[in-house]
């Protein structure tokens, strides 16, 4: 005898009845105790095969990815596999665990229909890979480095070390700027000048500039024009191509240079004014 409902309250003495509810507990006691060996042993079972999981992937020289992927997908079935081991443990019927799980699941799926979403989302990002671990993307808003791909959500950590969970379901249904696709960037600048200025003058110092920069490649080559003849200045465009570990770093030295050159060279960058006649009386 070791459950409650094998207990005849109404043909048994209340000392009878004392003594099967105390090897009821005492039973159920053992398999408690049993259980809580069983969850310690399997949660450092879990994170050892996690452990050698990822160790033998990255032996294999697996995608980082796919690693990230597969150590979240490994946890989480691990770990459902041990609660139902518990369960069995406990004594529960399989049958109306089985019919509580079927039934809590058409409610659970509709208030998880997102997370399977954001699953289906993970799956379909390892298959088409629009981008990887390590790369620096702008999707849904936000910006950052890939740090990890998990199978509801993805890792960013953006450039101030803050750590962003985007959820997989809009990445893989939206639009994604991957900036680290390509080889090379495309550094784009607009500078104003006077109206007045020598044009020709300031397009050679730009060349001056851009040609003692040997990040700057020569193909393609480089681009300098007038933009815009704009309300209070002449805008040029320039446009240079770089290694992309190197945008940022162009981007600002080419504004600090340009600057400082067309300060010494009396080239005027004009600001935003407005200038009032007053009518006379």
């Amino acid at each position: 005898m070791g459950s409650w409902d094998e207990i005849d309250f109404k043909n048994t003495s209340w000392a009878e009845i004392s003594d099967q509810l105390l090897h009821v507990i005492f039973s159920f006691g053992i398999k408690l105790l049993i259980c809580i060996v069983v969850y310690v042993a399997g949660k450092k079972l879990i994170r050892f095969l996690n452990a050698f999981c990822i160790k033998l992937m990255t032996k294999r020289d697996v995608d980082p990815s796919v690693r990230s992927f597969l150590k979240s997908l490994t946890n989480i079935t691990l770990t459902a596999a041990l609660i139902v081991m518990m369960v069995n443990i406990l004594g529960i019927n399989n049958s109306s665990f089985v019919a509580l799980l079927a039934s809590a699941g058409v409610a659970v799926g509709m208030a998880l229909s997102g997370t399977l979403q954001n699953f289906a989302g993970g799956v379909m990002i390892l298959l088409f890979k629009p981008y990887r671990v390590g790369d620096y993307i702008e999707a849904q808003n936000q910006a950052g480095t890939v740090r990890e791909i998990q199978i509801f959500n993805t890792v960013l950590t953006t450039s101030d070390n803050r750590t962003i969970f985007v959820p997989n379901g809009g990445l893989s249904t939206g639009i994604i700027m991957n900036y680290s696709n390509q080889v090379n960037r495309r550094v784009e600048l607009i500078i104003g000048i006077g109206y007045g200025q020598d044009y020709d003058k300031a397009k050679r110092l730009i060349n001056r500039i851009i040609e003692d920069d040997r990040r700057i490649l020569e193909e393609p080559e480089p681009f300098i024009a007038v933009h815009k003849l704009n309300d209070s200045s002449v805008d040029i465009v320039i446009r240079v191509w770089i290694p992309k570990d190197d945008y940022w770093k162009v981007y600002f030295d080419l504004n600090e240079k340009i600057y400082k050159t067309f300060t010494e060279e009396n080239i005027d960058i004009p600001f935003p004014q407005v200038t009032v006649h007053m009518a006379e009386k």
